[in-house]
């Protein structure tokens, strides 16, 4: 390692982490996703996505325009990982 290399420890102090042995909420988010594949993924958001256009009684909407906020809103459900 060069000496203008910052060592991992500097790394964590820089970013305001500390090493406490509990998974921050980024690794915490990451293993939530981690847990279910992308088919279950997919299939939560078709779910979501069609609920939304139910919910307008199959009238008008955009069907894109609901899987996108549907694939949104799975995510933010994804990374709370039971929070």
């Amino acid at each position: 390692m060069s000496s203008t290399e910052p060592t991992r420890k500097t790394q964590r102090a820089r970013n305001g982490r500390k090493e406490t042995g509990k998974a921050t909420k980024t690794s915490r988010a990451k293993s939530s996703e981690a847990m279910i594949s992308s088919e279950q993924r997919q299939s939560l958001i078709a779910q979501y996505a069609y609920l939304r256009a139910e919910q307008r009684g199959f009238h008008g909407g955009d069907p894109v325009a609901d899987w996108l906020e549907s694939e949104k809103e799975v995510d933010v459900l994804l990374s709370r990982g039971g929070d």
